[in-house]
């Protein structure tokens, strides 16, 4: 089509249209946006605080058993509300503690992991609100719903340089260093920047085998800090940040 046009003894040039050029992400913004999958929005938080298909709630009292070594490994635990001790037994019948969980934490993933049987036991320290995934419900949550399991190795990912710290921990530090520092992470210290009141009544057989000592020496340890005014009992166990400086210094 010509672009010259005749009208009435003069001519006028047509001038076409300006291409209007656009960014990629301009571009990307005009494209159909896909909707949540079977039009609903996914809230990972929700999920592990509400039951389901293939997720059950259970509160576990206080020393109740959530799952003992040994067990078949086919669900995925919550930790909602409450602390959680897990131990392992060796052959010879010794018991070692292993961790304490706080409220938000994952356990016996091993069952994703190929595990048949539990590896070490999990028992209530406190009353817990505890929620229950079956195996196959976990892997099809993570498998269909990326916020979740965006969530969920995150976790694993921090609680593997925990794992770490406390080799480095085992490996350098001086009992007395390990045992404040164990103190502070039960404290939640450098969480949310003010420690809280530790579980009641942590036994100190339970803080020797976490730092690989005796309970002696555990003894020993606790009055000083008490004396020093790094920890306080108060119908439980208070530990101030000041016991930080007990794991800084050289």
């Amino acid at each position: 089509m010509s672009l010259l046009r005749e009208s009435k003894g003069s001519t006028n040039i047509a001038r076409p249209k300006p291409i209007r050029r656009t960014s990629a992400a301009a571009q990307n913004s005009t494209q159909v946006r896909r909707g949540p999958k079977n039009g609903r929005e996914f809230d990972p938080h929700a999920f592990l605080a509400t039951i389901g298909e293939g997720r059950k709630a259970i509160l576990f009292p206080k020393k109740q058993p959530i799952f003992v070594q040994g067990d078949r490994a086919d669900a995925v635990f919550y930790l909602q509300t409450g602390k959680v001790r897990l131990t392992v037994v060796s052959k010879t019948g010794k018991e070692a503690t292993i961790g304490i969980l706080s409220d938000g934490s994952f356990f016996g993933e091993g069952a994703l992991a190929g595990q048949p049987l539990r590896m070490g036991s999990a028992t209530a320290m406190t009353e817990c609100a505890v929620l229950r995934i079956d195996k196959k419900a976990m892997v099809d949550a993570l498998h269909r719903e990326h916020e979740f399991c965006d969530l969920f190795v995150a976790y694993l990912l921090s609680r593997n340089v925990r794992y770490e710290d406390d080799l480095v921990d085992q490996l350098f530090n001086s009992s007395e260093k390990r045992l404040a520092r164990v103190l502070l992470i039960l404290a939640h210290f450098g969480k949310d920047g003010v420690p809280e009141t530790v579980i009641p009544k942590v036994s100190q057989e339970s803080l020797a085998e976490m730092i690989g000592t005796t309970r002696s020496r555990v003894s020993f340890f606790m009055n000083r800090f008490r004396k020093l005014g790094f920890i306080h009992y108060n119908g439980g166990l208070e530990v101030h940040s000041s016991l930080l400086s007990v794991v800084l210094h050289d």
